[in-house]
């Protein structure tokens, strides 16, 4: 039998194993050292991005709806990204700009986030359709956009964009005007608040007829005296506008208001009372003025009625704080205490010196008020004065006779 002699390796083929095995090691290596750089990276941005200074754009926590990968992936991108996100979002716009003009925007029902990004982009609003795209997504905004219309400002930065039109409603202002209150007043409550495009001093030029308005879509101001004032058909009422509304569009939105809620059915119970429309809004306007108890104002406006009817004057305090106008030392449009020799004070408005009712309303009646003369409440009263013995704050004591006013005045002394 031939001896078997021993294999032998092959000493490169054995050290060829080996550099495969460093070979790999190598590679394992090196992309691991790649891995830990990359997520360093991140991590840094990531940091850098939450540390953003005070004011800055932050990132943190991003949607539910988002699996571990991609919530880091838009973490890093949006980070990466990050001056650009507190950047003006509009085409052709710096944070600097002294002024910018609202855009109007509609969402139509239906619209993906992409269609809506494309248009917004289209528009001028947005200069990074796929930043714009993936901070909806990151935020879960993509699927919260409202369809409706918006006035939206291209120098806004893009995380105030994006929560804008989450809310169709969030781009209108809501305006309060008080009961009672004169144009003036109105006006003046404009200047403070300085709401949108409506410019006050438009406002009360319109109101007071000093600027063309076309009131022809009006039926109840059709027999208004040229040279008379809108005074008492702005119906004081809340007003939500859009931003881009002006003062012709309050005007006409208050004037609309006040046909709307003047049903013809009051109209018809003014004629009752022998008075026309004017008639009546001028009564109401007193009414409210002198008013401050509502339950009371039927029984206010059945006094006046009676008295009209008497030929006796009305001498209603709020018609000569009217005809004073306002009063700059104390600043206020509605003097008190009145004085003697502001009673005698010479005005049309003044029912102390002239009969029957004042040319024009005072004020902006209430609906309330203009529901007490429509429907007064019958009584013999002619006189009224305020409560001092206890009664509810605001009350009046009513009498039939001049002795028993005088000595319900006296009480008070």
């Amino acid at each position: 039998m031939t001896p078997t002699k021993p294999i032998r390796q092959d000493p490169y083929k054995e050290k060829s194993g080996c550099y495969k095995t460093a070979g790999w090691i190598f590679r394992g290596g090196l992309l691991l050292l790649v891995l830990v750089v990359c997520l360093t990276a991140s991590l840094v941005l990531y940091a850098r991005w939450l540390n953003t200074g005070q004011g800055g754009v932050r990132l943190e926590g991003g949607g539910a709806h988002l699996n571990p990968a991609e919530r880091l992936y838009l973490q890093t991108y949006l980070a990466a990204r990050a001056e650009q996100l507190q950047g003006p979002v509009g085409v052709g716009v710096t944070a600097e700009a002294a002024a910018s003009v609202a855009v109007p925007f509609t969402i139509t029902p239906g619209q993906t986030a992409a269609e809506i990004t494309v248009n917004l982009a289209a528009a001028g609003l947005v200069r990074d359709a796929e930043l714009f795209l993936n901070y909806l997504h990151y935020f879960g905004l993509d699927s919260r956009l409202e369809a409706g219309d918006f006035l939206l400002d291209p120098t806004w930065p893009l995380p105030e964009m994006a929560v804008a039109l989450t809310d169709a409603r969030a781009r209108e202002i809501t305006l309060r005007f008080i009961e009672g209150w004169r144009l003036e007043e109105m006006a003046d409550s404009l200047r403070q608040l300085r709401p949108a495009n409506i410019n006050a001093d438009e406002f009360q030029a319109i109101a007071m007829r000093q600027t063309p308005f076309d009131l022809s879509g009006y039926d109840f101001l059709s027999s208004l005296p040229p040279d008379a004032t809108l005074e008492g058909y702005l119906f004081p009422d809340t007003y939500r506008v859009p931003l881009d509304a002006d003062a012709a569009y309050l005007i006409d939105l208050m004037l609309t208001n006040f046909g709307e809620r003047v049903t013809p059915e009051m109209r018809q119970a003014y004629g009752a009372q022998g008075l026309s429309l004017r008639e009546a809004v001028a009564l109401a306007s007193i009414v409210q003025r002198e008013a401050v108890i509502a339950d009371e104002r039927p029984l206010i406006a059945g006094v006046f009625l009676n008295r009209l009817r008497e030929g006796i004057l009305l001498q209603a305090d709020p018609t000569v704080q009217y005809a004073l106008g306002y009063q700059p030392d104390r600043q206020t449009w509605w003097k008190t205490p009145l004085f003697l020799k502001d009673l005698q004070f010479d005005s049309p408005y003044n029912s102390y010196v002239y009969s029957g009712l004042p040319p024009g309303p005072i004020a902006s009646p209430s609906l309330s008020s203009l529901q007490a003369v429509a429907n007064p409440t019958a009584s013999d009263f002619i006189f009224f004065v305020a409560s001092c013995d206890g009664m509810a704050p605001g009350s009046h004591v009513f009498s039939v006779t001049f002795e028993e006013h005088l000595a319900n005045v006296e009480n008070c002394r």
